[in-house]
């Protein structure tokens, strides 16, 4: 198990560098913070667990050389970001479309549950920078580059503390629900605010500049 991990003063700074970003609000915090407000708790722990996937995913993408790809081919980088950025955009025009009694009907029904999942991990897994992001900082923290085992086990780490954190924060955004339910417009003002927030997330992604080195 040791082999895995760094030494100890290189694996604290690790952690706390993995602390304060996984606090710092981003991408992932937003989508989960609006599920959770639009949807309640239950959808934004379920958002969590899927984006949590999704950034385990990136992190054994970059691992293996996927950021390496995205870093010399602007077609591959473009053709993922696009992708992302499209479904995020139909997350939101789907969420407008949406009667306003369906979020409260259906929000904790298990198909409902496991679409948010899904959404979250896609949300996640199609952001080329989110793997691009790990390539550039894991191996700040791998005495001997390459090493497959240590880089894995650091973003498997990373992903786990991220996910607490946005849990946290869904706990939050779910616990102020009920008293956004007792405002006049809460249902509307829900819906707007979660396809702003997938439409905003889509159009920042898909503008966003493929990162220079």
């Amino acid at each position: 198990m040791t082999d895995l991990l760094p030494p100890w003063p290189v694996f604290t700074t690790f952690l706390v560098a993995s602390f304060v970003l996984a606090v710092t609000p981003g991408p992932g915090v937003f989508y989960v913070v609006t599920r959770s407000v639009a949807h309640g708790r239950r959808s934004g722990l379920a958002s969590v667990a899927g984006v949590a996937l999704g950034n385990l995913g990136n992190a054994i993408g970059a691992s293996i050389g996927l950021a390496a790809l995205f870093a010399v081919s602007s077609i591959a980088f473009t053709v993922v970001k696009y992708l992302g950025a499209l479904y995020l955009v139909w997350l939101g025009v789907q969420t407008l479309r949406a009667p306003a009694g369906d979020a409260t009907r259906l929000r904790l029904a298990p198909a409902r549950l496991r679409r948010v999942f899904a959404d979250g991990l896609l949300v996640a897994l199609l952001n080329p920078k989110t793997t691009i992001f790990f390539a550039a900082f894991l191996p700040q923290f791998v005495p001997e580059p390459g090493t497959l085992g240590q880089t894995l086990a650091l973003g498997a780490i990373f992903v786990a503390m991220a996910a607490a954190t946005d849990s946290v924060y869904a706990a939050c955004a779910g616990a102020a629900r009920p008293w956004l339910q007792r405002a006049t417009g809460v249902a509307r003002f829900g819906r707007v605010l979660t396809a702003g927030a997938f439409i905003g997330l889509g159009l920042l992604t898909a503008f966003t500049s493929r990162p220079r080195h």
